[in-house]
């Protein structure tokens, strides 16, 4: 897909750490860029910073996802492009001891709905709704009307301890690549994830200084947490290159998860 002013883009997560910077890119590229976040102070003010427009959305609702895609659309044209990075979990191990009871309690089912609903089922939501609207489109060089990027993670793969609810949410949104980029083959709508490792989001950054030198120390090559520049690079490459589908990629550094 050839990236100028012609192309908008929903990036969603755009308010901070990997979707921010996947935003940036796209609007430095020339692109049109709405971005979904329920966080209204920094969107907004992350939307000022590179001409784009804010929707606060909920991922985990329907109404709020069918909102934003509608101001998104109405502001910019139908987008050709959907980044989604944001995401909500919980974390737990499936039997964990309670010293409190002085027994093994099981993580409930409640929590595993919960986490797998933010992660895998807001996944197949916001996809699944920018597909429907890029097939009204017009078709460009090959037939490719779109372009749907999803975030999964190394955990996907390398599931650690108490990840049970993370690592099989974000296995399930690479289970829906392939199937869900077949479905759409016919209208030209390409479909991928990235997985990424160890990211200096800012939710890692808040880590002790000891810890993040650890998970440094930890990455083969090169030695240092994941800037989002680079998941945002690859997220732009995914868009520009027609041949890119079906695809789930690794963004680590070569590193593999230990049990814990």
């Amino acid at each position: 897909m050839k990236i100028d002013s012609n192309i908008s883009a929903i990036v969603t997560g755009g308010a901070s750490g990997l979707g921010q910077a996947t935003a940036q890119a796209l609007a430095a590229a020339g692109v049109k860029v709405a971005i979904f976040d329920i966080n209204e102070a920094k969107g907004a003010e992350v939307a000022r910073s590179i001409g784009g427009l804010f929707c606060k959305v909920d991922i985990n609702s329907e109404d709020s996802a069918l909102a934003g895609f509608a101001k998104a659309r109405a502001a910019h044209g139908q987008e050709r492009i959907l980044v989604h990075c944001a995401m909500t979990s919980r974390r737990g191990k499936t039997l964990a001891f309670d010293k409190a009871a002085g027994k093994l309690k099981r993580l409930p089912t409640s929590d595993y709905e919960a986490g797998v609903q933010g992660v895998l089922i807001a996944s197949y939501r916001m996809a699944s709704l920018a597909a429907e609207g890029m097939s009204t489109l017009e078709p460009l060089e090959d037939g490719e009307r779109g372009c749907i990027t999803l975030t999964s993670s190394v955990a996907a793969q390398d599931g650690q301890i108490g990840q049970v609810i993370y690592a099989s949410g974000k296995a399930g949104v690479n289970g829906l690549v392939l199937p869900m980029a077949r479905d759409l083959s016919d209208l030209g709508i390409r479909v991928n994830s990235i997985m990424p490792g160890i990211f200096s989001t800012p939710l890692m950054l808040g880590a002790a200084p000891h810890v993040l030198e650890s998970l440094s120390a930890s990455v083969p090559f090169p030695k240092r947490l994941g800037k989002p520049e680079e998941y945002a690079s690859l997220a732009l490459e995914m868009a520009r290159n027609t041949y890119f589908n079906g695809q789930c990629v690794r963004l680590d550094g070569a590193i593999r998860m230990a049990p814990r």
